[in-house]
């Protein structure tokens, strides 16, 4: 369930979806395919590292095993601050969906955007301070009511039959040559990201070696089946030759229109609703998702220790947390002190944070790699999980890297002169960390020798 609300289904289907639309047109169930079946190929590599390297440290763990302790902390750089940008998108999104509906479905009062932002923030915060439990039990519940909203659209979209079903209502698969594919495939795997969390929660729930696997497969597979009917729905209800026209006639407005057309202005409601508990899901797995990776950072001495604290009775990383509650705050005082117009915020925080992760998971699919290749001549292992897998999710995912490079300024809705300085920064995450590692190995050999969650 975690996994699910770091992917938030009906923020996706309602919000990306039609951005991917805009690209892809009928192609884009076929899309949601391949990338679904590309990282259900990262997950065979995946899944055989967690076993390889049991520490609860996640890519970070994984980076040090194959490419060493210098790799592994920049590795480890560019998750935490990609996942706090990443989190750092649902304040604002939050804000101004709620502010949007407070005052013109309601008719309520003007509420400055940042009041909005602040009270998730706590929210979010609290419940990451306690018991990862209780977290599950909030996720499942708006997961749950998500996946209903949205399977009540796709049937009804499949059901209704007019003019509609003249002009098509199949999907078909893309070409590297189509315009705009490029965009769109990193648009959709970026749809998926956060199933590491099955990894991350290894010391927290039971026989791990058994969980993660089942876990892992579960969420990509599931996620991707998920999409795939979802984007196929909106072809159907749209039809295969203008859904690429509707698309970019009306991106924001596309979920919520069909599916008054469809449902009615209460069922249109009602997702308003639910949009606003998906952003809250999926902020709270962000924010439970970056604390353990400054926990685990202040547990191998890299962060200050205080990080790495655990609470008595909740066993969270409770002070990592609540900082990064912290930090979400003052951001958001910071933007609204400027002046900063929140709905500019939440496409540069989600986007510069996806190129983060998206870096770090091709990183990933090379350590994997060269671990089990260094490791072959002792140990010989199955060549699909150990050689296989990762060499061809490397050069999937590589790819990928490259289509965000050359399409950053589309990734953050910003300037030139934005994505010369977000890129730039993501870059020097990773080279900074490795540089600091070079700087324990002189100065504290001790905490140089644990980095990668190694137990010594």
């Amino acid at each position: 369930m975690s996994v699910l609300a770091f992917a938030s289904p009906l923020a996706t289907v309602a919000g990306t979806m039609p951005v991917l639309l805009m690209f892809s047109g009928k192609t884009a169930p076929g899309i949601y395919i391949i990338t679904t079946v590309m990282l259900l190929i990262f997950s065979a590599g995946f899944v055989k590292m967690s076993r390889s390297v049991e520490n609860p440290g996640g890519f970070y763990s994984f980076v040090t095993a194959g490419l060493g302790k210098s790799a592994g902390l920049g590795g480890a750089f560019l998750a935490l601050i990609g996942y706090l940008c990443i989190g750092f998108f649902a304040p604002s999104f939050f804000a101004v969906t709620l502010q949007g509906f407070v005052t013109n479905t309601l008719n309520g009062p003007e509420i400055p955007w940042y009041w909005y932002a602040i009270a998730i923030t706590a929210a979010t915060t609290f419940l990451a301070y306690c018991r990862i439990d209780l977290s599950a039990k909030v996720l499942t519940v708006a997961m749950i009511l998500e996946v209903v909203t949205v399977v009540a659209y796709d049937v009804a979209s499949f059901a209704a039959s007019d003019e509609r079903v003249a002009h098509g209502i199949g999907f078909s698969m893309p070409w590297l040559t189509d315009s705009g594919v490029g965009v769109a495939l990193l648009f959709a795997i970026g749809n998926f990201l956060g199933f590491e969390a099955t990894v991350i929660f290894r010391d927290e729930v039971k026989s791990p070696d058994r969980t993660i696997p089942r876990a892992t497969y579960l969420a990509v597979a599931g996620i991707g089946v998920f999409y795939v009917v979802a984007a196929w729905a909106y072809i159907a209800f749209l039809g295969a030759d203008r859904a690429q026209g509707a698309a970019r006639a009306d991106t924001v407005g596309l979920f919520n229109n069909s599916a008054g057309q469809l449902l009615g202005t209460v069922f249109t409601d009602a997702v308003t609703a639910l949009l606003l508990t998906s952003v809250l899901a999926t902020m709270l797995s962000t924010q439970n998702i970056a604390a353990r990776y400054s926990f685990s950072l202040a547990q191998d001495g890299a962060l200050p220790k205080t990080l790495g604290r655990v609470h008595h009775r909740h066993r969270s990383p409770y002070v990592s947390a609540l900082t990064i509650g912290a930090v979400w705050t003052v951001a958001t005082v910071v933007f609204a002190v400027a002046g900063t117009a929140p709905d500019s915020i939440y496409p540069i925080a989600s986007g510069s944070g996806t190129f983060s992760v998206l870096l770090l998971m091709f990183i990933v699919s090379l350590a994997v790699l060269v671990h089990f290749l260094r490791r072959r001549r002792e140990n010989p292992e199955a060549l699909w999980n150990t050689v296989l897998a990762p060499a061809i999710s490397m050069l999937f995912l590589g790819g990928v890297t490259y289509l965000a490079i050359i399409n950053y300024s589309e990734l953050i809705g910003g300037s030139t002169l934005m994505t010369v300085i977000f890129m730039a920064f993501t870059f020097a995450l990773f080279i900074g960390g490795m540089l600091y590692a070079l700087f324990l190995r002189k100065k504290r050999p001790a905490v140089y020798a644990k980095l990668g969650r190694e137990r010594v």
